[in-house]
């Protein structure tokens, strides 16, 4: 056996184009001079204007199209397609996460070798596509391979986000920065419901129900999304177009003394599987696991919880996006102090309490004006938990193909958080849902156990850094220290 494993397929024009192109940037980064915090806000501000709104406005799309499920089937799905037989909704919700898990990976480690407006765009039209085909769906069998077919095409869409966001911004300004990017596709996402009511009101028209009106229509934004995708979707900071070349420099050059990451190394099969056998990677995909249970509840089945309080079908779809409110200023004074004090775990831990409080009203309070405060409570704890456990993952690696790794890896094993939630919620559990309730009060507290075992063991090698009793740095990084 080679002692080198073989690289992924990267095209030897585009390889060796990227590296010079770094190599030139890096040049120019060290001879930069030293900046004024005016020139340092003015560039950064400039980087926030043109990347935020674009990843946020194609991955509100991503997500309105993955949680609509429970919008169509409170408007007839269910009972035009059989869904209220068995486990079949269940079956269906569960369906879009197997390629959704599975091609994480492999989506993210091939985003450099297409480029990332080519690769996000094909993603975004193939998905757009399979949604407008879910409002022709005659069986739910149907709907069942178009559900797989858009897990395979959304499955790598995030976790690129997710990196791409990551590699423009140091690792303590990263939260408020992934925070608004949630947050913001979180809110155009919670208007999902209200838009699902509307389109729901087409129903008759050009003898179309009114639940495949809001695939057809969905879909078809999704589509024209795709073109703004390919025209607007921002790269990694050494290839970008919009700075000048004095604030190319000062971003690689703030971003090198940050971590000293910027640099692509190569991906290889050896290097992967060596990422994957750092046990701390999986802590923060589990731990991503547990965030993720409550928010797909919400997205999911809080239509169905609702209709379990008595609401009817117009109730149901209009007070689902009420709790997507006060998420919104929590999450953000949340991912404001977590990154002006450097630190995450506390916040973590605050907010997962706060989920295990919101979830018990649901369950288990007898008033369903309480149980309706419960769902508040639960998504304002979630809305902030995911983002602070994306950057706490996030600050704590150093290096592009372990990044690449990490942020795959971690939002792959999020999408374990849907699976369970479509399993635990059962039909024969209607109306109210105690065991599926109850299994996402436990991941939080399975949360806040990984939470303890991290803090523990990055305090430990924190401290023997700082003692000078390590071999070499941590993460193999000079005045590296990893965030709690």
């Amino acid at each position: 056996m080679s002692s080198q494993a073989p690289e992924l397929p990267v095209l030897e024009k585009e390889k060796n184009e990227s590296t010079s192109s770094v190599d030139k940037v890096e040049r120019d980064s060290e001879a930069a001079p030293e900046v004024d915090p005016a020139f340092e806000r003015r560039t950064m501000w400039k980087v926030d204007l043109y990347v935020l709104p674009v990843l946020t406005f194609v991955y509100s799309f991503s997500l309105i199209d993955r949680i609509n499920l429970g919008a169509a089937y409170a408007a007839g799905m269910g009972k035009a397609l059989g869904l209220t037989v068995g486990a079949r909704y269940s079956i269906v919700t569960c369906m879009y996460f197997v390629p959704y898990i599975l091609l994480q990976l492999p989506g993210n480690l091939v985003l450099r070798h297409f480029g990332v407006r080519n690769w996000l765009t094909f993603l975004t039209l193939a998905w757009g596509s399979v949604q407008l085909g879910m409002g022709f769906v005659k069986s739910w069998q149907g709907l069942l391979a178009t559900r797989f077919m858009l897990g395979v095409f959304e499955a790598p869409f995030f976790p690129a986000l997710l990196w791409l966001l990551s590699s423009w911004y140091k690792r303590h300004e990263l939260q408020k920065r992934i925070a608004a990017f949630y947050l913001l596709a979180v809110t155009i996402g919670g208007v999902s419901p209200l838009l699902a009511y509307g389109l729901s009101l087409l129903e008759g028209k050009h003898n179309i129900a009114g639940w495949r009106w809001i695939f057809i229509v969905e879909g078809s934004i999704t589509i024209g999304t795709a073109v703004l995708a390919f025209l607007m979707l921002p790269v990694f900071p050494e290839q970008n177009k919009f700075l000048t070349k004095e604030e190319t420099a000062f971003v690689i050059k703030r971003l090198n003394e940050d971590r000293g990451d910027v640099t692509p190394d190569e991906v290889t099969f050896k290097k992967v599987l060596h990422h994957l056998s750092d046990w701390t990677i999986w802590a923060y995909g589990f731990m991503f696991t547990c965030a993720a249970m409550p928010n797909y509840v919400q997205s999911y089945f809080t239509p169905l919880i609702l209709a379990g309080m008595g609401y009817d079908r117009k109730g149901t779809l209009l007070l689902s996006a009420p709790p997507y409110g006060p998420a919104i200023p929590l999450t953000m004074a949340v991912a404001y102090f977590s990154d002006k004090y450097k630190h995450r775990s506390s916040f973590i831990f605050g907010l997962a309490l706060m989920c295990i409080l919101g979830n018990g009203l649901v369950a288990w309070h007898p008033n369903n004006k309480v149980r309706y405060l419960g769902v508040f409570i639960t998504n304002a704890g979630n809305s902030g938990t995911i983002p602070t456990v994306l950057s706490y993952a996030s600050n704590n690696v150093v290096g592009q193909s372990k990044r690449s790794v990490q942020t795959a890896l971690t939002v792959a094993l999020g999408a374990i958080g849907g699976i369970l939630a479509a399993t635990c919620f059962r039909a024969k559990d209607a109306p109210r849902y105690i065991p599926g309730l109850a299994a996402t009060l436990g991941a939080q507290g399975i949360l806040i156990i990984l939470l303890a075992i991290l803090t523990l063991r990055h305090m430990y090698w924190n401290k023997r850094s700082r003692e000078g009793k390590l071999a070499e740095p941590l993460e193999g990084q000079e005045g590296f220290y990893y965030t709690l």
